[in-house]
């Protein structure tokens, strides 16, 4: 089996992280969105894994290079025309073979193993609240009849989660090939959900499977509801100099802290030095320094210092927040 996995965007809706670097790679309680998406896949018969990368596209590779030992290989993305432009780049280099597709983006848990044998074709779905924000697919007896991009009036709320499966790829290629060359393009781009609708309109039946839980990671406040969801099977136990600490949190060996109360729903990363502070519902990156501080509901990068601050932070790598 090939896997297709985008990670081109410049991930602008979670600046000032996105500025040193690529979405995939921020830390969602205690590791890389990336590493949530990749290590579920290890229990699959993986030929070959194919990133799509552009935007600081060497931190993917080197991520990747250093950390899995499956066959890896990268596409550069030259342009940002839309997902069904960057998966048929992928599928260049693709001849014959299944095909699983995964957006690097969003965390979905699901079986992959059942999702890959429950059809020759299907797609991930699940219901939303809001189903105009999405690509929605109409399902009847769990075949899916229609996929609209955002539809203005939808006519239900099974969102498409971004995972994917193909027994064979001509059909996928035909249609992203046609697509691309009379210049088709839905709200400015070409889209993956437009080359899945000419399929279906041609007849291939793709059946729907719904996944058991999908966290988008594109923004701060939804990288936080992120956050808390997967600490709560972490598995914490521990004690800090003078520190309360209140489940679920993720605290990295290598974290000092001390005279400090951390949690709930917290996630320290690497080398980070917390003492006299409160800190709750947020993420606190590699080499940070906070003192004396209450920080509730805040992004922190990497390599930051917070001093005598009290409040919600938001603050890419590198930065400097000293209060009175």
């Amino acid at each position: 089996m090939k896997i297709v996995i985008p990670v081109a965007g410049e991930g602008r809706r979670l600046r000032p992280h996105t500025n040193t670097a690529p979405k995939p790679l921020f830390e969602v309680a205690g590791k890389p969105i990336l590493a949530h998406i990749l290590d579920p896949l290890l229990s699959l018969n993986i030929d070959e894994v194919i990133f799509v990368i552009g935007y600081l596209g060497n931190q993917i590779k080197e991520f990747v290079s250093q950390n899995y030992s499956f066959k890896s290989s990268f596409v550069n993305q030259d342009r940002l025309l839309g997902l069904g432009y960057a998966v048929s780049l992928a599928l260049d280099n693709i001849e014959e073979s299944d095909l699983l597709i995964i957006l690097g983006d969003t965390i979905a848990e699901c079986d992959l193993g059942a999702f890959t044998t429950k059809a020759d074709y299907v797609l991930g779905v699940k219901q939303v609240a809001d189903p105009r924000r999405f690509g929605i697919a109409d399902i009847k007896d769990g075949i899916v009849t229609k996929l609209v991009e955002k539809p203005k009036d939808p006519l239900g709320n099974f969102a498409l989660i971004g995972i994917y499966y193909f027994k064979e790829i001509a059909r996928l290629k035909s249609k992203l090939a046609k697509l691309i060359k009379s210049d088709k393009k839905t709200s400015g781009e070409i889209q993956l959900t437009d080359a899945l609708q000419g399929m279906i309109e041609s007849g291939t039946k793709f059946r729907s499977s719904e996944v058991s839980s999908w966290h988008d990671c594109g923004k701060k406040e939804t990288i936080l509801k992120s956050n808390e969801h997967f600490l709560r099977s972490a598995d914490f136990s521990g004690s800090y100099n003078g520190s309360k600490i209140v489940p679920p949190v993720h605290i990295s060996e290598s974290a000092e802290i001390s005279k400090s109360t951390i949690g709930p729903n917290v996630s320290i990363a690497g080398s980070v030095s917390i003492s006299d502070s409160v800190i709750e519902n947020s993420i606190i990156g590699e080499s940070s320094t906070v003192k004396n501080a209450d920080l509730k509901d805040s992004l922190i990068g990497r390599r930051v210092l917070i001093r005598n601050y009290k409040g919600t932070l938001n603050l890419g790598d590198n930065s400097i927040i000293e209060g009175s």
